[in-house]
């Protein structure tokens, strides 16, 4: 037997969770939709939480040519850095991913998750306790980058994780001129890729009472999001109310993630966000989420000198086993990191 990498053991024991049942073979079976099988997922909180549709529409849209064409780039990034404070996600269009490449990914996770059950490795992430509350998903995770770290035997193809990455040094280019942060500070924030593809399946008796993904923010430096089939469910917490975000199938959804908002000191926002569930349509989505290296510290920097911190540096493994080691609820990881 093949020895594990040393990456790959970190990253497992950070990222440890109870087994559960997979939700795609509970969804296939209507008549198992009964509400003492779906028990451990209905929720009785949440139900009643206001949803802004009419603002689905308004999630900003940040062209990634503009930002580096002298034309256009100065008006650009200041789109940018308004759609990090006040949205945390954009909208990335004319990202310069191949639409074959975008097409290739699409159609290798589909192709997946149509695979008979026995023949492939996944569930569910977060699930500290037997009597938690699960959300009503599945998934599938993969460590992308650094190459070495990388484990395929359950993944049929291999990663476009090079273009992603390249895309990912092009946003963080931009940030760190738009914070007034030397880039050479935030080389080191995004070395690692991992790739988690989710699977929601209807659920055709009880869609409003479940949930996708509980509420979170995000513990990487920056994600970002491929909806494979266009199926709406992702909602952003915004004044206090869940926006429903269009699934645009010409861009890739970025959003600020928790070490980002610690090293920008709270200006650009890791914001909540929360996935729905369709009666009839199964939504497929690829989250990349670009991380530091587990040996690393983040810690706020800041523009001048009289800047307090509102953050304290915090250990890249140590935060991200307090993120992984506990039931998604809200932004409680960052919380931890904020000086009081």
């Amino acid at each position: 037997m093949e020895a594990p990498r040393s990456g790959e053991t970190r990253w497992s024991r950070v990222a440890s969770s109870l087994p559960v049942r997979n939700v795609q073979e509970l969804a296939t079976c209507p008549e198992r939709l009964i509400e003492e099988n779906l028990k451990r997922y209905i929720r009785l909180d949440g139900q009643d939480d206001e949803v802004a549709a009419e603002q689905s529409g308004e999630v900003p849209m940040i062209d990634l040519g503009k930002l580096f064409d002298p034309e256009f780039a100065e008006d650009e990034s200041a789109r940018l850095r308004s759609a990090c404070e006040d949205w945390g996600f954009f909208q990335l269009v004319n990202h310069a991913i191949p639409d074959e490449i975008i097409a290739s990914i699409r159609c290798d996770i589909e192709k997946f998750f149509q695979l008979p059950l026995e023949v492939k490795s996944y569930g569910l992430s977060f699930v500290v306790s037997e009597r938690q509350t699960l959300d009503w998903s599945d998934m599938f995770v993969i460590i992308a980058h650094p190459p070495e770290a990388r484990d395929l035997r359950y993944w049929p193809v291999q990663p476009h994780t090079f273009r992603l990455m390249k895309t990912a040094h092009s946003i963080v280019t931009v940030i760190a001129k738009t914070l007034d942060i030397d880039l050479e500070l935030m080389v080191d924030k995004y070395v690692c890729q991992y790739l988690r593809m989710n699977y929601y399946p209807p659920c055709m008796t009880m869609a409003k009472k479940v949930l996708g993904f509980s509420p979170h923010s995000d513990g990487s430096f920056l994600t970002f999001l491929l909806e494979v089939n266009s199926v709406e469910g992702l909602q952003i917490k915004r004044h206090n109310a869940w926006i429903p975000v269009k699934p645009n199938p010409n861009a890739l959804l970025v959003n600020v993630g928790d070490f980002l908002e610690i090293m920008s000191n709270g200006k650009y926002k890791s914001i909540e966000h929360r996935v729905t569930i369709n009666t009839n349509q199964e939504r497929l989505t690829l989250s990349a989420f670009h991380v530091p290296s587990l040996d690393g510290v983040v810690s706020p920097v800041t523009d001048i000198a009289e800047e307090r911190p509102l953050y304290k540096a915090v250990g890249v493994e140590e935060y991200s086993k307090l993120y992984m080691s506990n039931k998604l609820d809200g932004k409680r990881a960052l919380d931890h990191a904020k000086l009081l």
